[in-house]
């Protein structure tokens, strides 16, 4: 039986059952199946599900008695008492393995690939993850940069950081972007720009890098001005096949420029009502999020408090629809730095900057940080 452990969800998937648990449930079920076969005391178990808490003994009993009940629907797992000791996970392990014969049918992968592409294209990050965990049951290979691509989609920190199946040069790209989000754009910028000299991505990689991502840190490190700059460039590449589907984030971004160029009313207003346009042909979640935020900040900078929150909350909603993890902490990071530079009302700001930490903090990012920057030293000081 293959389990899957849905960590934003607080969820646990096989054999086609779902079972929902509750945060604590699933930390201490999470640590069971990495450590499944080694027993462990109540006081380990304390240390490392409930550090910097004073729970007694009797909490982690509580606790197994009610993961014991919840998954009793999977067949072959076992959380064993080990009398004067602890507990144990066990999994059964399936005598028998059987392939789906559409895994070896060539027509059918490309086609589970093809509608990978249309969910990522459309910002569909819930389809995209159901996909994924249907794999054995429909008979398919994922393709190899979607195995990658959706620990990205869930936030996934920890997988990206310590995945020994996949080159780190795979992973290095998403590795930056969830870097972005932790600290200074000032420093964050000029890290990207080292890591654009040097060539460390991947050729695509490097491009988006260089067309994208790279126009918000300007943004927000201060410099609109070398963000119109690039622009430039980023208008003469969008205009190649294959990049189409970046004119809609182009355009936001070029929006959220001159928001914090302090541009004047009218000339957003234009570019509002071109970016609606784009929209209503290419109905991506993530872009329509990142509108939302947009208009948002847009009415933060006129003081229109009511209407800003109306609008970041539903940018937030629609994010957290799509799935993508990294989008909605990408929306609250642009929120928090465009108050900081600009102060609005406090209430309103500590009610985003809150969103933005725990959201980090859920994710593991303070405690996985001074990892990544190892990784980027390792590798930035190699070449």
């Amino acid at each position: 039986m293959q389990l899957e452990l849905i960590e934003s969800e607080y969820k646990v998937t096989g054999d086609e059952i779902t079972i929902e648990l509750f945060p604590k449930e699933f930390t201490l079920f999470q640590f069971l199946y990495k450590n499944r076969g080694r027993t462990f005391s109540r006081e380990q178990l304390l240390d490392k599900v409930w550090p910097l808490e004073y729970p007694v003994e009797r909490t982690v009993d509580d606790h197994i008695y009610r993961l014991r009940k919840k998954l009793s629907k999977l067949q072959g797992l076992d959380i064993k008492t080990v009398r004067g000791f602890g507990y144990s996970l066990t999994m059964q392990e399936p005598s028998v393995t059987m392939t789906n014969p559409t895994t070896y049918d060539a027509k059918m992968q490309e086609t589970m690939r093809e509608v990978f592409v249309k969910y990522h294209q459309y910002g569909q990050g819930r389809s995209m993850l159901t996909l994924a965990r249907q794999q054995d049951v429909l008979g398919y290979e994922m393709d190899p940069f979607y195995s990658i691509y959706i620990h990205f989609v869930q936030g996934d920190l920890e997988w990206l950081l310590n995945a020994e199946e996949v080159e780190i040069e795979e992973r290095f790209y998403s590795l930056m972007i969830f870097y972005i989000f932790l600290g200074d754009p000032k420093k964050k910028l000029e890290f990207c720009e080292l890591v654009l000299e040097k060539k460390i991505l991947l050729p695509p990689q490097h491009r988006e890098m260089e067309i994208l991502n790279i126009l918000d840190l300007y943004t927000l490190a201060g410099q609109p001005e070398k963000a119109l700059e690039r622009l430039k460039l980023t208008h003469e590449v969008i205009k190649e096949p294959g990049y189409e589907n970046f004119i809609p984030v182009t355009a936001i971004s070029e929006m959220l420029i001159h928001l914090w160029m302090g541009t004047k009313d009218q000339e957003l207003e234009r570019m509002a009502k071109d970016i609606e346009v784009l929209l209503q042909e290419k109905p991506f979640l993530r872009e329509i999020g990142s509108y939302k935020v947009a208009r948002g900040l847009w009415c933060l900078r006129r003081k229109s408090w009511r209407e800003a929150e109306q609008l970041l909350d539903e940018a937030l909603q629609v994010l957290e629809m799509s799935g993508f993890v990294p989008m909605r902490i990408y929306a609250l990071y642009r929120i928090v730095h465009y108050c900081n530079e600009f102060s609005p009302k406090s209430a309103l700001h500590q009610k985003y900057a809150d969103l933005f930490e725990r959201e980090k903090e859920e994710r593991g990012f303070h405690r996985l940080e001074k990892s990544l920057e190892n990784v980027f030293m390792n590798i930035v000081t190699a070449l």
